[in-house]
């Protein structure tokens, strides 16, 4: 399984930027998608997440309202779009994949095997 990630880079307060994560590699019947983020001296913690099949979302009440994730099931792409930044946003932010989980593991970071190797947001005030 590759993940690869881009799309993060240097953006004001207010601003918005779209990551995307590129999924190839070996592909599970049925997965679930999830973007995690980590901060300067902190623990990674959860962002974002969607079942592959149905589309169920799931988002940390700190982006909730923000960010939206969304897939592209023909290209094996899943977005972030993220709006109205803050530079508590600022973190490197990490796509990652595990078959499919009951909806409430989809917060957990160890439910996630699969990982990408992270692309920078940086928000400036």
């Amino acid at each position: 399984v590759q993940l690869q990630a881009s799309g993060g880079g240097l953006v004001q307060a207010g601003g918005s930027l779209r990551l995307s994560c590129a999924y190839s590699g070996r592909t599970f019947r049925d997965y679930d998608m999830a973007w995690f983020r980590q901060a300067p001296g902190k623990e990674r913690e959860f962002a974002a997440a969607m079942r592959w099949s149905g589309g169920t979302t799931l988002y940390a009440d700190s982006v909730k309202g923000r960010f939206g994730i969304s897939r592209d099931k023909a290209k094996n792409m899943v977005y972030l779009q993220m709006n109205s930044l803050t530079p508590d946003d600022t973190a490197v932010y990490y796509c990652a994949v595990t078959p499919r989980v009951a909806l409430s593991a989809l917060r957990a970071r160890s439910s996630y095997a699969h990982w990408g190797q992270g692309t920078q947001v940086t928000v400036s005030s």
